[in-house]
């Protein structure tokens, strides 16, 4: 029930149709008696800077979700940002702080490594492959990074956003072995496809599946099915996976500690979630 102190988490983006924060959100929030609602809101590119700032201006505001095409745009408009979101050249989350100042994080890849922890993966001195260097694949980099990994190896086709985020990640963190140019997942703890392969039938695998180890754990971004072909073929490896929803599921919780709110566990939301994967 909205009332007159029912307090807003703002998703914003644009077109706002497939958004799927709110069928997550509010669903719990409802059943916890948390007295606030996930409001999304159409914010066209050329409006989104002035709309930002006037939104955090309302006195029952307590945060804003950020989605595309805003993820980028927002880490020049806060007026502090997390090393996450700095490395990941992204920020999905935006709080006020102390002193009415605006705060950007940023939670995908903080949402991929509370998945791969709680399946007990132990990433402090691990070696990770992460394939892709879009803006889930930096985000996702950047998590690991911070959990203290002993070498990180990065692709994308795209190799200057490669080399881009693996100069952001020495800088943050140079201890870590960073290394960029090859998928080959032989030697490796952590094996992650950060890219859109295996969103359309018939899509090549984003490495040579035949050189994973069963020791190595694989992760996946895209929802497309629970279980991609990639993940199947890694099964069929003897490895253990997380699926691509695990990280969205996971990564609530974390946006719930940034906004100040009750927290909760990937498990009861998804029990109460008001929208289903095939």
């Amino acid at each position: 029930m909205i009332n007159g102190n029912t307090e807003l988490i703002v998703h914003l983006g644009y077109p706002t149709h497939a958004f799927k924060a709110p069928m997550i959100y509010n669903p719990w929030f409802e059943k916890a008696g948390v007295n606030a609602v996930v409001v999304p809101m159409g914010s066209k590119p050329e409006d989104f800077p002035g709309f930002l700032r006037s939104v955090f201006k309302l006195s029952n505001i307590r945060g804003a979700l950020i989605t595309m095409p805003h993820k980028v745009v927002t880490t020049t408009l806060v007026d502090e940002l997390s090393p996450t979101a700095q490395i990941a050249g992204a920020c999905n989350a935006v709080r006020l702080g102390p002193q009415g100042q605006l705060q950007g994080d940023m939670f995908d890849g903080t949402g991929f490594v509370r998945g791969v922890l709680r399946k007990g993966l132990v990433l402090k001195g691990a070696r990770a492959l992460v394939v892709g260097s879009g803006g889930v694949g930096c985000a996702i980099a950047a998590s690991l990074a911070a959990e203290g990994l002993s070498a990180l190896a990065l692709f994308d086709v795209n190799a200057e956003a490669t080399e881009g985020l693996a100069a952001r990640l020495r800088q943050h963190y140079p201890h870590i072995d960073v290394t960029t140019g090859s998928t080959d997942p032989t030697g490796f703890d952590l094996v992650v496809n950060a890219t859109p392969l295996g969103m359309n039938e018939g899509d090549p695998m984003p490495l040579d599946v035949s050189r994973l180890s069963a020791s190595t754990f694989v992760g996946e971004v895209v929802m497309k099915t629970e279980t991609t072909a990639f993940l199947a073929a890694a099964i069929a490896q003897g490895c253990k996976v997380q699926v691509g929803s695990d990280m969205l599921f996971e990564q609530i919780p974390a946006y719930l500690e940034f906004f100040g709110l009750p927290s909760t566990s990937a498990d009861e939301l998804r029990s109460l979630a008001t929208l289903h994967y095939q």
